[in-house]
């Protein structure tokens, strides 16, 4: 008999995945001898047996891997035999470049559900069942490998039943590293607002939700708020204790039957609701519906998300009715993730708290999500698919990217890969900046990666780009739009040539103004700013995003000069009094406090203030929002423009004046998608990536993209990394990493000033 004996390395996410078991029995069925464990580098596999079984194992090895693993590389070799006498799982080993994909935490398996509600079975109705298919992964993780001394779970010591699932490589528990149960895991209590105990916290926890209540639950990454979706007073009360005026709250819901009888879902939406990623995904709401209109107002889609933990089914079996799930934060703040800082961070918010003993290392929101011309969009990346990477084509230097100001995240290569963090927020206040340096701090720590590069963005007053100039490495400055191209390139394995249409609200351009509406040609070198928007000012600068009538009043100040202060019949100049006109004139006229910019943001703002639909918002987006809603569904034509290397949108404004809201909103957005069709002729190139929190609109992605391919264009746009300022931090890494492939430099030079970092 001819013996072979294998040497296999396997890597990418194959960890916490029940890759080991599978293995072992997929070694028993070729009847082969070895060994498998985890490492930091991924698992090591040797097998040894007959050649024809060998070759076997390594055919099935990747065809027929476990649902939630994926496989980067699979290397291997043969060797002399070395004599096993059987299979065995060995101790995992520690020690060398830490290189293993993290798994994400997923959402509860149907088996898991099953036992959960299963009377007979040793786990009922136990908020913390898992199995190696499911459960905690990334928000549990100290250290790498993912074993159990090396998460949260360490201080829970398996009873024997447990402990006997746990060593059997045949069971699903197998090296489920959370395992647990009523004996010996995490217990959950429900606390009055003075961390009180108050008993039977299930039933509870349900009573004082169905009293209208607010109930701050403990999750898999941090803390939620709860109340009642159908109770208008309970919402309302909610808002005004969370400072979130009317930015729409995400809906749980305990079925997907209860989902389809308010919202359409089509069959990609249905996917992504009962995915092991469990995000909330935006649906068109149907009329009517058992939601109080405080959830979302004046919109008419809703962010819907189905349970995702044995503790959110348990809830949602005692309610049967929709609850709000919103973030256990007070508006710009992280959400917390310890239930002693969640009485004191949360208190005058929540009445209630059902809290749990099972630490979790870092917080982790819900991802929120959308199908966009028949693909998925992430648009915050968080559970469920935080912090697996993107893989280049190329190893690049070690770079650590900072990202920008408003939905932060982090990123670092480590060889191929490229991980990025999981959605941050703004930082807009001093614990949201302390949870953006601790995420930053984690990342480096967790893969043992000292970055040779700091990358981050051009704006010197950033908070992270202040962060980043502290650190020791050399920094790397990248312009904000351009950071936005190379993220939707990497994404999609696009090299230059590219045209680039990066739209968004605010960044810091290369000459000091403010960009936004930029149409970017990626060459192999960097970039080449091709067009951009016409410029107009910004009456107050930072108050003219808080007030769309400021953008609008300087966008006529643009086109009219002095003249437009006297135009009372348009909404935005009708909306201030003489007063406030005067002064806004002066300052547009002396260019005091008046900042220029070509940001296709702020002409959404523009518009939507000119048509009457929103002249002060209380989140960022709120008017372009607006406008995308006012669509009069069916209105074909668009408006005329210039196109050049400035894009003059005169023409389009001027004969929108006097429209209906509904035809101009819908002109206007088509008006948009032309020129991109335009500016795709005037560059030449034949890709283009759409880029920027502009393409969260639908309506505007799915038109662009229609007008692109009518014209002979391929267009390419975000799915798994968000099109807003969550997909910055990947582009800064290629960035760095694309300036020093491209200068044949080492990374470690200086960089002398921001302009080293664009062409």
């Amino acid at each position: 008999m001819n013996t072979e004996r294998a040497k296999i390395t396997v890597r990418g996410a194959v960890q916490g995945v029940g890759f080991r078991p599978f293995v072992y029995r997929l070694a028993l069925e070729f009847a082969l001898r070895g060994w498998v464990l985890n490492s930091s580098q991924g698992v090591f596999i040797e097998v040894e047996g007959p050649g024809e079984a060998v070759r076997q194992f390594l055919a099935a090895l990747e065809k027929s891997r476990p649902p939630r693993a994926i496989i980067q590389s699979l290397e291997y070799s043969f060797l002399d035999p070395a004599g096993y006498e059987g299979f065995e799982i060995r101790t995992s080993e520690e020690g060398g470049k830490k290189c293993a994909l993290i798994m994400p935490d997923v959402a509860t398996c149907a088996d898991c559900i099953r036992e959960l509600l299963d009377p007979g079975d040793r786990r009922y109705r136990y908020p913390f069942i898992n199995c190696t298919n499911c459960g905690p992964r990334f928000s549990i993780l100290e250290a790498l490998p993912y074993d159990r001394p090396n998460t949260t779970m360490k201080r829970f010591a398996m009873c024997p039943e447990c402990e006997r699932e746990y060593e059997d490589p045949l069971d699903r528990r197998f090296h489920a590293e959370p395992i647990a149960c009523p004996r010996c895991g995490p217990r959950i209590e429900l606390w009055d607002a003075a961390g009180t105990a108050l008993g039977h916290p299930l039933h509870k926890s349900a009573h004082v939700l169905r009293e209208g209540k607010i109930l701050a639950l403990k999750g898999l990454g941090g803390f939620q708020l709860l109340v009642d979706a159908r109770n208008q007073e309970a919402v309302a009360r909610l808002r005004e204790r969370k400072r979130r005026e009317r930015k729409p709250l995400g809906v749980l819901y305990p079925t997907l039957e209860a989902v389809r009888a308010v919202c359409e879902v089509s069959e990609q939406e249905e996917r992504l609701l009962v995915s092991p990623e469990r995000p909330i995904v935006l649906l068109r709401r149907r009329p009517g519906g058992d939601v109080a209109p405080a959830v979302a107002p004046e919109n008419p889609n809703l962010g819907v998300m189905l349970p995702c933990t044995p503790l959110h089914h348990l809830l949602m079996v005692e309610l049967g009715f929709p609850l709000v799930a919103t973030s256990g934060n007070l508006s710009d703040e992280p959400i917390c993730t310890e239930e002693h800082e969640a009485l004191e961070r949360l208190a005058g918010i929540a009445d209630f708290f059902l809290v749990h003993d099972r630490p979790i290392a870092r917080h982790v929101d819900d991802s929120v999500t959308r199908v966009m011309s028949g693909r998925e969009m992430v648009l915050r990346r968080a559970r469920g698919y935080a912090p697996l990477p993107l893989r280049g084509k190329e190893t690049s230097p070690c770079v650590l990217a900072v990202g920008a100001h408003l939905k932060n995240s982090v990123a670092l290569s480590v060889g191929r890969d490229v991980f990025i963090s999981q959605h941050i927020g703004d930082l807009e206040t001093s614990q949201a900046y302390a949870a953006f340096r601790k995420v930053a701090a984690d990342f480096q720590r967790l893969y043992e990666a000292k970055p040779e590069v700091i990358a981050c963005d051009l704006h010197p007053d950033y908070l992270s780009t202040k962060y980043a100039a502290q650190l020791s490495a050399p920094l790397h400055p990248v312009q904000h739009h351009w950071a936005h191209v190379l993220s939707c390139m990497a994404e999609n394995e696009l090299e230059p040539p590219v045209l680039g249409v990066s739209w968004d609200g605010t960044g810091y351009g290369a000459d000091g103004t403010i960009w936004g509406g930029e149409f970017l040609v990626a060459r192999e070198d960097g970039f080449e700013r091709a067009a951009h928007f016409r410029q107009f000012r910004l009456a107050g600068g930072g108050a003219a995003i808080r007030q769309p009538r400021r953008a609008a009043l300087g966008l006529l100040f643009e086109m009219w000069g002095e003249k437009a202060f006297r135009r009372r019949d348009l909404a935005p100049v009708r909306s201030f009094s003489d007063t406030e006109l005067a002064l806004l004139e002066q300052m547009l006229e002396k260019k005091v406090n008046s900042p220029v910019t070509s940001s296709a943001g702020r002409l959404f703002d523009a518009v939507a203030s000119l048509l009457d639909l929103d002249h002060e918002v209380s989140f960022e987006g709120e008017a372009a929002m607006k406008l995308e809603f006012a669509v009069r569904e069916g209105t074909e034509g668009s408006y005329p423009f210039k196109m050049g290397e400035v894009i003059d949108w005169q023409p389009m404004v001027e004969e929108m004046l006097g429209e209906s809201p509904g035809v101009a909103a819908a002109k206007f957005h088509n008006t948009l998608a032309e020129i991109v069709a335009a500016a795709a002729r005037f560059c030449g190139e034949e890709k283009v990536v759409l880029t920027g929190g502009c393409f969260q609109n639908r309506y505007l992605t799915e038109r662009c993209i229609l007008r692109l391919r009518d014209s002979g264009f391929r267009p390419y746009w975000h799915q798994r990394v968000p099109p807003n300022d969550g997909g910055i931090a990947l582009g800064q890494v290629l960035s760095a990493a694309r300036y020093d492939r491209v200068s044949q430099q080492s990374p470690l030079c200086a960089w002398q000033s921001p302009e080293n970092s664009l062409r």
